[in-house]
Parts: C-alpha cells; sequence; structure tokens
C-alpha cells in the first residue's frame, strides 16, 4: 500500500494498528455486548433489590418495635387480653431481636398471670434456641434456673450458671447469687460465702443485690463490708 504525501511511515503503522483494535472491539462486542448488558442490568436490579430489602427490613423493624411499646403499654394498664396473639404475631414475623423480646416478655406475662408452667417453656425456648441472640439467651437461662430451682440438683445449678457466675458478667448479680445459693444446698459453706463477697466486690452488681450480699457472707463468717461504700457500711 502507497503511503499518501506527506504520510509517514509510523503515522501509517499506527492508524493501521488503530482500525485494527476498533475492529477487534467492534467483533468483541458482537459477540459478548449481549452479555455484558445483561450482567450490568442484573448486578443494577440486584443493587436495586438490596436498597428495598433494607428498607423493608427498617420498617419492619420500625413496626415491630412500635407494637411492642404498645403491648408494653397496654401490660401495664391492665390491658392482657389479646395480648398474648400480638406477641405471637411479633415472634413468627420478627428479626431476632424483636422475637426474643416478644417471648420473653410472653413468659413474664405468664408467670405474671400465675401460670409458671407456661413461663417456664417459654424461657426454655428462647434459652434453647441458638439463633437469638446470646445476651437474651442468658436472660432466659438465668430467669429458666430461678423457676426451675427447688426442682434443680445444686449441682446442676452451678453447672448451668458457671458461664455466667463470674465477676464482670451482667448476669453475675443474680446468676451469683443462685449459685451460692446452690452452693449451700451442698453444705458449702465456705464457697458459697466467697461468691457472696464477689458479689459485694463487682461494682457492676446493683447496689441493693450487693448489700444483700454483704449480709449474707457475714452469716457465714465472711466479712464483706469493706466492698461497700462508706455510707453503706455505717
Amino acid at each position: 500500500m502507497a503511503l499518501a504525501p506527506g504520510e509517514s511511515s509510523e503515522t501509517f503503522i499506527r492508524e493501521v494498528d488503530e482500525n485494527l483494535r476498533r475492529s477487534q472491539a467492534e467483533d468483541f462486542f458482537k459477540r459478548w455486548g449481549g452479555l455484558i448488558i445483561g450482567g450490568v442490568l442484573l448486578l443494577l436490579i440486584a443493587a436495586a433489590a438490596l436498597l428495598w430489602w433494607r428498607q423493608h427490613q427498617a420498617d419492619e423493624a420500625r413496626r415491630h418495635s412500635e407494637e411492642l411499646s404498645a403491648i408494653i403499654a397496654d401490660i401495664g394498664t391492665g390491658k392482657t387480653k389479646d395480648v398474648p396473639q400480638r406477641l405471637d404475631a411479633i415472634a413468627k414475623d420478627g428479626n431476632d431481636v424483636y422475637r426474643a423480646s416478644a417471648l420473653l416478655t410472653k413468659a413474664a406475662l405468664s408467670l405474671q398471670g400465675g401460670n409458671r408452667t407456661a413461663a417456664i417453656a417459654e424461657y426454655r425456648r428462647v434459652q434453647q434456641d441458638g439463633g437469638l441472640p446470646e445476651q437474651y439467651r442468658n436472660a432466659a437461662l438465668v430467669r429458666l434456673t430461678a423457676l426451675e430451682f427447688d426442682a434443680l440438683k445444686p449441682e446442676d445449678v452451678v453447672s448451668r450458671l458457671q458461664p455466667l457466675a463470674k465477676p464482670g458478667n451482667p448476669w453475675f448479680g443474680t446468676a451469683g447469687e443462685l449459685t451460692a445459693m446452690a452452693l449451700l444446698k451442698q453444705n458449702r459453706r465456705g464457697d458459697a460465702g466467697r461468691m457472696f463477697a464477689s458479689i459485694a466486690a463487682d461494682k457492676q452488681v446493683p447496689q441493693s443485690t450487693r448489700t444483700r450480699a454483704v449480709q449474707i457472707a457475714g452469716t457465714l463468717g465472711i466479712d464483706a463490708t469493706a466492698q461497700l461504700p462508706m455510707a453503706e457500711q455505717q
């Protein structure tokens, strides 16, 4: 091919290279363009679906939060006729947090109504549901153990609550008291007294529980008064 007047071989080669790339690009998009466009559309649809789902979840969470608040308000005013059914609806459709909250509320309502068996069943249901958040399952475990305490062997109480009956644990106050009471049933007075002293020393435990722990520890021969504020010691 002859070069045009004033055209260098370098310019010619570059134009040929550009034409070749353009031709290759056209062939590529003729062959794969439909798939690429389809893939992009799928990504856009997936992104839109994800945004919709997140908004839907937020709306559902808001609805369940408002309904649970209304239920608690109704319980406070004694309007409990249809509360179990409303709690069941939240437990069925809500996310893990609202499901657990609804089940714990239903258990407390059963206990308030004198139905101890139903309360135990609800607490056990929460405690055994590995899909629920740990803090809710721990709450159910402590309350379940308190209700079953008299029917359980002392060693079973100690074993069941062992992970929670440790200083610093959010449930240490209640779990520690139940553990100490089980130790007393085993006639392990020294261990029980030390557990009460540990409760008294944990500043995360409610003050009323710490004060009670000091008093019981004293009856077991352990002076834990130094663990309380000066005003409590006088």
